[in-house]
């Protein structure tokens, strides 16, 4: 359970292995979200213990003088788990409203009192991060790539960028991810449709394999199982994790603010 509930959520928990095909980004007609989207997720541990609760909530703020999408997350351990250890975490990412890219990231940990606080500021032009270590009081230059994305912009990068109109099982894409010090280059597989029941209904879903690197958390790298839905809002509606011990699940467990309709089926 030492990795944060909420990467694990939001697939950012992925230190992805090399992909060898690449699927074409082509971005949407029409935006998959809006300024005023929530969504709370409700966690499990092997398939009944409660694990924890997360959030992701996105606004239209201004970063320097320029109007930018903020994101804010939160996750944390509840129930029993957090008696022994607990899990506090928030993430933030302001990133272009109209090309999706990073200009800044925050990661503010504390997971059983393993506290971490990053501050990165993404010179796209220039292919640079630039990271402060606010704990340690470092700070430090690294290259990156252009278009590269923090873990999560890249949530919302991709259901704003990624054509599942024509997409097959097997079909993968790659992105560039910049994570505390490094880039990582992120894989995700398209598994095929799949309607599952939910809080709300029955809703038709695409699944998804992101890939992780296999150890001391997860089993193997395709442990992982994302259920989105099918529709033009493209929201996670569950993940599941098969971790080296038990089984991590986060189920969508409440929303507002959608862009588009929300396409449930009723029995």
């Amino acid at each position: 359970m030492k990795k944060n509930l909420l990467i694990v959520l939001v697939l950012l928990v992925c230190k992805p292995s090399f992909a060898q095909e690449i699927v074409e980004l082509r971005r949407s007609k029409e935006s998959a979200y809006q300024a005023g989207e929530w969504f709370k997720f409700k966690m499990s541990y092997s398939g009944w213990m409660k694990a924890g609760e997360a959030t992701m909530e996105l606004k239209e703020k201004k970063l320097n003088d320029k109007p930018v999408f903020h994101v804010v997350g939160k996750g944390k351990t509840t129930g029993a788990i957090s008696w022994f250890f607990k899990v506090k975490d928030r993430y933030e990412s302001y990133f272009d409203i109209d090309n999706n890219l990073p200009y800044k990231f925050i990661r503010d940990i504390n997971e059983g009192g393993h506290t971490k606080k990053l501050e990165i500021e993404f010179d796209q032009e220039n292919q640079k991060a630039y990271v402060n270590n606010i704990k340690k009081k470092r700070e430090t230059v690294h290259d990156t790539e252009f278009g590269v994305q923090d873990m999560v912009s890249a949530f919302y990068y991709l259901r704003n960028n990624y054509d599942t109109t024509n997409i097959k099982p097997g079909d993968e894409v790659n992105l560039t991810m910049f994570f505390d010090f490094e880039n990582y280059n992120f894989k995700l597989k398209y598994l095929g449709e799949e309607t599952i029941r939910t809080n709300f209904g029955k809703v038709k879903c695409l699944m998804f394999r992101p890939y992780v690197m296999a150890g001391r958390v997860f089993k193997e790298e395709e442990s992982l199982t994302l259920w989105v839905s099918a529709d033009k809002n493209k929201i996670p509606l569950r993940l599941k994790a098969d971790l080296a011990i038990g089984s991590l699940r986060a189920d969508l467990e409440a929303f507002k603010g959608l862009k588009h309709p929300f396409e449930i089926q009723f029995d």
